[in-house]
């Protein structure tokens, strides 16, 4: 850059450019045994964050302000973007910048390893010349300094790698299970499966001899056992009717946000109640009873498809809750999961039907031109979105779908919920079925479906 270079030794500080509204903090090394992780803590006055959200690193990229946004470069360098207006207006006391090798090796095999904080015409640089045997390292802080901020320069060594080192800046971290059940085509599932078929004859080995040996014994009376999934389908049923569109069959999904900020309502079943409306919703609708899932928090992972017999605990069963390490991260990123959904129903497994998904979002939505684009280019598929917000939040370009431009035919609708629980079945599927009618209408007239 054109402008003054000062480089920084451990324990030194300088002053970033004043005049300057943003400033990009650089980490890189040459070479190193393993890839880096790297992180930004945004702590308060005792040195921890005031939320888990202010966290900031690859499965959370930005803050719920944004003052702070990270993004990657390769294996071996990212910059993190700071918004220093917003920065200064907000009750961080400074910014912990820190690295971590995912992989074996130790900072003593790193080389070339900087960080470097741009702003106006002024480029702090601290570069690391003493090895360190920690597999975490802590490289500098901005702290506030008067009307502005300073780059202090730290090279300190951390022991145990991201999850002590989160810990340690406040972040609360939950241990993983000791073993998750394995997927199928995976070793232990195999090896899970030929245990129970093995399992399986042998129990029927046993029934058969008892079966010989035992008289017949007269049919149990029949029972009617309603499930949940069957109460739900007696509205759904008369909501479809309502739209006169009781006869229409279609591909239905549902889709989670698992972002942080979505906790308290996996923890309180309340996703778990969702999921079993939408399902009275596949089985009503879609051709073979089946409904197709997706969990998006930063990243976004497609779930086995169920239907009514495997509705019970689903959502324990497959994504219990965000998780901040070994998961889907706890940011939001709506377009990664809409990409993948468009993936799976225009090019891996394409069809005549109408698609129909519903969007479960508590909010937080900032990635406008790209939610954008996605919906008008999915808008010549046969693919409705239904989007659902949970509670008063920042919906975004959702609330303006009726204006989108640029769309071959209105593919999208959105409405928002104080309270799901609060709602009742007839509300609930009145208002999922409102603009679905329409849009199958005009599709159908474009040659958008062909059902």
């Amino acid at each position: 850059m054109d402008g003054t270079i000062i480089h920084l030794i451990s324990g030194s500080n300088a002053k970033l450019d004043e005049a300057s509204m943003n400033a990009r903090v650089k980490i890189s090394c040459n070479s190193s045994p393993a890839e880096l992780d790297l992180s930004c803590f945004m702590v308060g006055a005792d040195g921890r964050v005031p939320a888990d959200e202010y966290f900031i690193f690859y499965n959370q990229p930005a803050d719920p302000q944004r003052a702070v946004r990270f993004e990657p470069i390769d294996k071996y360098s990212g910059e993190f973007v700071i918004d220093l207006r917003a920065l200064q207006s907000s009750g961080v006391e400074k910014c912990v910048f820190a690295a971590t090798l995912d992989g074996p090796g130790t900072f003593a095999e790193v080389r070339g390893c900087k960080i470097s904080a741009a702003a106006g015409n002024t480029e702090l640089v601290f570069a690391i010349t003493e090895g360190k045997a920690e597999t975490s390292l802590v490289l500098a802080e901005l702290y506030r300094h008067g009307q502005g901020f300073k780059l202090r320069a730290v090279g300190r060594g951390f022991h145990g790698g991201l999850k002590p080192l989160a810990e340690a800046h406040g972040v609360e971290v939950e241990d993983e299970p000791a073993a998750e059940a394995a997927s199928p085509g995976e070793p232990g599932h195999t090896a899970a499966a030929a245990a129970a078929a093995e399992l399986s004859a042998s129990f029927a080995e046993a029934a058969a001899a008892t079966a010989a040996t035992t008289p017949a014994q007269p049919a149990p009376p029949l029972r009617l056992n309603l499930t949940k999934i069957d109460l739900h389908k007696q509205q759904v049923t008369l909501s479809l009717r309502k739209k006169n569109i009781e006869q229409e069959k279609a591909r239905v999904a549902v889709v989670f946000d698992a972002s942080g900020s979505m906790s308290a309502l996996y923890q309180k079943g309340v996703v778990q109640r969702a999921f079993e409306r939408i399902l009275a919703v596949a089985a009503s609708m879609d051709d073979d009873g089946m409904l197709d899932v997706w969990f998006f928090a930063t990243k976004s992972k497609r779930m086995p498809s169920v239907g009514e017999a495997g509705y019970e605990d689903y959502v324990k069963r497959t994504y219990p809750g965000p998780r901040m390490f070994g998961g889907l991260g706890i940011g939001n990123n709506e377009p990664v999961v809409m990409e993948d959904i468009l993936k799976k129903y225009t090019k891996e497994d394409p069809g005549v039907l109408p698609v129909y998904v519903v969007f479960f979002s508590d909010g937080g939505i900032y990635e406008t031109r790209k939610i954008s684009k996605l919906l008008i280019d999915s808008s010549k598929h046969n693919i409705f979105w239904q989007f659902v917000g949970l509670g008063h939040a920042d919906y975004g370009v959702l609330r303006e779908l009726d204006d989108l431009q640029g769309r071959y035919v209105d593919n999208a609708d959105f409405f928002a919920l104080d309270d799901l629980d609060e709602v009742s079945d007839e509300e609930l599927y009145d208002r999922l079925f409102n603009e679905f009618p329409k849009w199958l209408r005009e599709a159908r007239a474009k040659g958008v479906i062909r059902s």
